[in-house]
């Protein structure tokens, strides 16, 4: 397979730079990945595809201001965007710089914060936060949207680039499918009977990184934390006793789903995965996904081609330009049933 083979054409305004008015507000696309049938409805219209037996998973990471300003000693600005944290003083992070900081080096950040280089590891560094990561973050940092909105943040990103049900720091991009649930939505489905459960997956900067090879098999995932807990396994044990569907919130939902489904049954897992699915891959435990439009060529395409088939998730993306649906972080949603 080629990379190519997953592109497809988008006009510029057609990339959502800006979130509707209300979380709920977006339309939903929904696929039958076995007929191939297409339905166009609004996201609020979940409520309806969503059977009481069902169990949702959902990503409860929280984005953290990730993106941050400063100088270093000589004066020469920087700019940092975390990858992950590493613990209470440590972090992995992309620097960009005229020249690459030296291990040892000292970094003043905006707010009189300051970040000691530690040393280097692959295309990151390794940083050292006397204050403490996430303090310094939330004090001195910004919301790191992603570069295609083409846009700084703004004071509203703080709340609308994150899920109503984030509550673990430690990702530097929003698990974007969760983005359009307010709480009364979630309130609907609770009393509708649809159970709910959360696990975590750290979205990564690699996230935002192009894929660089011309053939998909010889693209290498970047590594994510995540934790699958004895409870949501308990939760899809009780989901399958009762016949029901399996539906991932997102695609950072369905590949921890999967990781900690490797050795063929669901068990609780927390660690790094680079788990990496493309048509041909076979599916574990998701029976059914929430996500938004993708960007062209991108490793969650070829996630995507592998759920509902790729011709179908081609012709759906075809269809969704054509009816001017909004694409990327902050636009409408799609659900893959099959």
């Amino acid at each position: 397979m080629k990379v190519s083979d997953f592109e497809y054409e988008l006009p510029s305004h057609l990339i959502a730079r800006y979130p509707t008015e209300q979380r709920s507000g977006s339309r939903l696309l929904h696929l039958d990945a076995k007929s191939g049938a297409i339905h166009h409805l609004r996201f609020t219209d979940i409520v309806n595809l969503i059977n009481p037996e069902d169990l949702m998973v959902f990503n409860n990471t929280r984005v953290i201001p990730a993106r941050l300003f400063g100088q270093k000693e000589s004066g020469g600005k920087v700019e940092i965007l975390l990858e992950r944290v590493l613990n209470e003083t440590e972090a992995l992070a992309q620097v960009r710089a005229s020249k690459s900081p030296k291990p040892g080096s000292l970094i003043l950040l905006e707010g009189g914060f300051e970040v000691r280089v530690l040393d280097g590891e692959d295309e990151f560094f390794r940083l050292d936060f006397p204050g403490g990561v996430l303090f310094t973050v939330n004090q001195s940092g910004h919301i790191p949207l992603p570069p295609y909105m083409e846009r700084d943040d703004e004071s509203a990103d703080l709340e609308r680039y994150q899920t109503v049900y984030a509550s673990q720091p430690g990702a530097v991009a929003a698990p974007t499918a969760g983005l359009h649930f307010d709480k009364e939505l979630l309130a609907q489905l609770s009393v509708k009977g649809v159970s709910q459960v959360e696990l975590t997956l750290h979205v990564g900067a690699g996230t935002f990184q192009p894929v660089r090879v011309e053939a998909v098999e010889d693209h290498s995932m970047h590594q994510e934390m995540i934790e699958v807990t004895p409870s949501v396994c308990s939760a899809v044990e009780q989901c399958r006793a009762r016949q029901g569907r399996l539906i991932a919130v997102g695609t950072t939902s369905v590949r921890s789903l999967e990781t900690a489904s490797s050795a063929g049954r669901l068990q609780p897992f927390a660690g790094d995965t680079d788990i990496f699915i493309y048509p041909g891959y076979e599916f574990q435990s998701v029976d059914a996904m929430l996500t938004n439009f993708h960007l062209p060529g991108s490793t969650l395409m070829m996630l995507v081609s592998a759920f509902a088939g790729r011709d179908n998730i081609m012709r759906a993306y075809e269809v969704a330009v054509q009816e001017s649906y909004r694409f990327f972080s902050y636009g409408d949603a799609m659900l893959i049933t099959r």
